[in-house]
């Protein structure tokens, strides 16, 4: 009988790099997340149900060099000095197990990590709250949807990882962001 991937467990990393070429930058960015040796597929925004967060180091223990990783990654590149960069991925993960959460991506401009990552965990804390049947207007406030949430008791938690980076001149500068799904 065919037996479907579903990951049972995903970890959360982020990365910079420079370099002068802008693809050698994104190789010192995924280097700095400890994902370069891998083969990075990008997936939607489903976070699997009954799939665990784990630490970078626990989700890297039975990974090898050339496999093939299936990740929702956010990626920003730039050249343009003193430029603020930004790379987010938010997490929102429903209470009950069985049901599936969101994973969103976020990349911009002239954001710092608070801004970018608070907008992240927003966008995928809404996603999962509309499969939930959770209301709000969208003129909601981020404390108001907060609120709303928390009262529903239906999602359980919601985190981001996010990395910044002002840009240096003369080099590429290149941040990124991935929910990796590893077994």
């Amino acid at each position: 009988m065919y037996e479907p991937f579903v990951p049972r467990e995903i970890f959360l990393t982020k990365g910079v790099g420079r370099h002068k070429e802008k693809l050698a930058s994104f190789e010192e960015a995924l280097r700095d997340a400890k994902i370069a040796k891998f083969n990075l597929v990008p997936v939607s925004s489903i976070f699997p149900p009954k799939c665990k967060v784990v630490s970078v180091s626990k989700g890297l223990e039975h990974l090898h060099a050339g496999q093939i990783l299936h990740c929702v990654i956010s990626r920003n590149t730039s050249n343009e000095n003193r430029r603020l960069i930004s790379a987010s991925v938010g997490l929102a993960i429903p209470k009950d197990k069985n049901t599936h959460g969101y994973i969103s991506e976020h990349h911009s401009f002239g954001e710092a990590d608070q801004k970018a990552g608070d907008y992240a965990e927003d966008l995928a804390a809404m996603m999962l709250s509309t499969t939930l049947g959770i209301e709000f207007d969208n003129n909601t406030t981020w404390n108001q949807k907060e609120e709303i949430w928390k009262m529903s008791g239906k999602i359980v938690k919601s985190t981001n990882i996010t990395q910044s980076a002002i840009c240096v001149d003369g080099l590429w500068t290149t941040v990124v962001a991935a929910a990796v799904f590893v077994r």
